[in-house]
């Protein structure tokens, strides 16, 4: 079950407009604090910009929304960055559009229109993800099946992934197998392995997934 959609990491872009740089810093966070701290460390980082414009959407219903225009005329800036995460229902997400003024006036529409342009492509950048729980178990296998296993995964159309592989003796991967198709893979484990693949570990977890 999707829990919300969210961003993958943290992430920039650029876009320029009648020589006025807009930087978008865009990165997922858990918190208000979080999305704090980071506002933070991106208004230190471009003390010299005219602007930087932050609006941060928190909680899988999106009970926070708040942004600020920072001395951008009243609702071109951050009110729009706001909306634009509601819209494409991005939530636990801080976004901060630093603007370098270029000398030409962009009027309140043109800076409505950049300031989402550019909120939007550094979202992009940050790959927009859902965030879904799914059960996380832990197996031993022998060389031998791990390919199959990896092939079995791509074309598995997202039932499950490979998290990662520890290599030794043995290999033990971790598998993330979408919750109500737990049956699914010790089935398929079994009948690749001919019932040698114990499982380790198993809990339930939040997991990101590309959209």
């Amino acid at each position: 079950m999707v829990k919300y959609r969210t961003v993958m990491q943290e992430a920039s872009a650029e876009y320029i407009d009648r020589h006025s740089r807009f930087i978008a810093h865009v990165k997922p966070v858990e918190t208000g604090e979080d999305a704090e701290a980071y506002i933070a460390e991106i208004k230190a980082r471009h003390r010299d910009a005219r602007h930087n414009v932050p609006a941060m959407v928190i909680g899988e219903k999106m009970q926070t929304q708040w942004a600020s225009d920072d001395g951008e005329p009243q609702g071109t800036a951050g009110v729009p960055i706001i909306q634009l995460m509601v819209k494409g229902n991005i939530t636990n997400a801080v976004v901060v559009v630093t603007r370098y003024f270029g000398g030409i006036k962009l009027g309140t529409g043109g800076l409505l229109r950049a300031y989402v342009m550019s909120a939007k492509l550094g979202i992009e950048a940050a790959q927009i993800c859902d965030v879904v729980e799914m059960c996380v178990m832990k197996v031993k296998l022998e060389y031998q099946h791990l390919a199959k296993l990896q092939n079995l995964a791509q074309t598995s159309e997202g039932r499950f992934e490979i998290r990662e592989v520890i290599y030794s003796d043995i290999v033990v991967p971790t598998i993330a197998v979408r919750l109500g198709d737990e049956t699914y893979i010790t089935e398929l484990l079994q009948n690749l392995t001919a019932g040698h693949a114990p499982v380790l570990s198993r809990s339930n977890e939040l997991v990101k997934i590309k959209v």
